[in-house]
């Protein structure tokens, strides 16, 4: 079941970022770390009605942040779409024990069925340029990769912006 989160999840959801962050470390992909996303980033999430928790067994297996705010350094990018209504999917991570099982899929199908049934133009995202797995993953859901942005504290490598027009 896909929920809104709230603060009593809050420990829960920093303990499967930061399961998400060592699992994807020992892969080779240096997208997470110890200070993204922080827990401070996690609450602020949540406190805006904008975290998403997919829950199994009383177990949160999932998480997606789900916002109209479009973040500055998407500012350049050349979307498929005018910037007035569009949705931006940030931290979709489900805990590394369940990779593979379909549970980002259903958090995916969230968001694009949020964003048909709200009237938005268009789904846009972002995803690390050396995370292979994800780009295809979005490349599959019919996601077009637009332009390249960057995020310093995170990594030296870019990350890909995408959009799914709706």
């Amino acid at each position: 079941m896909i929920t809104k989160a709230q603060l009593k999840d809050l420990p829960e959801i920093k303990s499967l970022t930061e399961a998400c962050a060592t699992a994807m470390i020992k892969k080779g992909i240096y997208q997470w770390n110890e200070h993204y996303p922080s827990l401070e980033k996690l609450q602020d999430d949540i406190k805006d009605g904008e975290l998403y928790i997919l829950r199994e067994n009383s177990e949160i297996l999932g998480i997606i942040v789900i916002t109209e705010t479009m973040d500055e350094e998407y500012i350049p990018v050349k979307w498929l779409s005018a910037n007035e209504s569009n949705i931006y999917i940030h931290r979709l991570a489900t805990h590394p024990k369940v990779w593979g099982k379909g549970y980002a899929q259903q958090l995916m199908d969230h968001a694009e069925n949020f964003a048909k049934q709200e009237g938005y133009s268009s789904v846009r995202l972002d995803t690390f340029s050396q995370n292979l797995r994800n780009q295809r993953f979005y490349e599959q859901r019919g996601y077009k990769r637009l332009g390249d942005i960057y995020f310093p504290k995170q990594s030296e490598h870019p990350f890909y912006c995408y959009e799914l027009l709706i």
